[in-house]
């Protein structure tokens, strides 16, 4: 598995970059013009509807829900409280009911919520179709599971970080595990950021209804269950070279988007976003950008 798709090392992740992941992630990688196409495939304008949203993080998605739904049929899940507590913090979710919990095990019955969410979560679970048959199980029949996540690059580059890093699924995966979970009437959406030019796809949000009360009916193959025994000292020292090697891997996503999001500040085919939508890098991206261009300029300088 990478990096990051193993839970230990997600949670020490997420314990730092809770403190700017609304600064540099979501403007960057996962913007509202993203969240709300998205969302719009999980049908959310039923009245009386309820909601789990699945990794939910510090509540950028949940934000979006709430604006179809009321927060008070909201639940947030989560296995970061660093992260929970940047949500909890938002005016506009302070009706949302919060839990630390595992995408994978989710602690709510069977047939609980009208509709499931999770953006940006697939990420890091061990086991994306146990998590995607979770997201099954939880739904009462009739309902909808969206399921948003990134793509695997083409660029050999970027696939080799992001496989270093941690998961990004090919688009038939993401549809071969919904099948598998039992889900029908499956949509498909694809997003990108504004800086994105590629003609590859960039990240998908899909969506499926479940047809049946009850689990999924996706039996999973057997496997010998895992004994982590002890955290040794062997294993700290594992653990710590494993949360600094994932996290360097994905911090290098950053500098190429943050020059995508400059390059597009003077393209006119941004003109065409809605106002609403249009993002231009804040304080903290341009700072970040000052520095890899002071650090380009002395290597440039010591080079000649």
């Amino acid at each position: 598995m990478r990096l990051m798709q193993h839970k230990k090392e997600a949670y020490w992740f997420y314990w730092y970059l809770s403190n700017f992941y609304d600064k540099f992630v979501n403007p960057l990688f996962w913007t509202a013009r993203m969240r709300d196409e998205s969302l719009s495939i999980a049908q959310l304008d039923s009245p009386g509807l309820k909601v789990i949203d699945v990794g939910s993080g510090t509540g950028f998605t949940t934000q979006g829900i709430v604006e179809h739904v009321p927060a008070s049929q909201v639940t947030c899940v989560d296995q970061s409280p660093h992260q929970m507590s940047k949500a909890k913090r938002k005016a506009d979710l302070q009706g949302c009911t919060f839990l630390l919990g595992d995408a994978e095990n989710i602690p709510f019955p069977t047939d609980s919520f009208d509709r499931y969410v999770s953006a940006g979560s697939i990420e890091y679970w061990p086991d994306p179709q146990k998590g995607v048959t979770e997201s099954y199980r939880v739904i009462k029949p009739g309902g909808i599971a969206l399921l948003i996540g990134p793509l695997e690059p083409v660029n050999r580059f970027s696939r080799f970080i992001a496989d270093t890093w941690m998961l990004f699924p090919k688009d038939s995966e993401y549809r071969e595990w919904y099948k598998n979970a039992g889900f029908t009437d499956i949509q498909v959406r694809y997003v990108r950021p504004a800086w994105y030019r590629s003609k590859v796809e960039y990240g998908i949000a899909i969506a499926g209804r479940k047809p049946a009360p009850g689990e999924s009916p996706y039996v999973a193959p057997a496997k010998a269950p895992v004994e982590e025994g002890p955290l040794t000292l062997g294993r700290r020292l594992q653990l710590i070279w494993r949360v600094v090697a994932g996290s360097t891997a994905g911090f290098l996503f950053i500098p190429g988007a943050l020059i995508g999001y400059l390059r597009t500040a003077f393209d006119q085919r941004g003109q065409d976003i809605p106002a609403k939508y249009r993002e231009g890098l804040n304080g903290y991206q341009i700072t970040a950008l000052l520095v890899i261009a002071a650090i380009i300029g002395g290597i440039v300088w010591r080079v000649l």
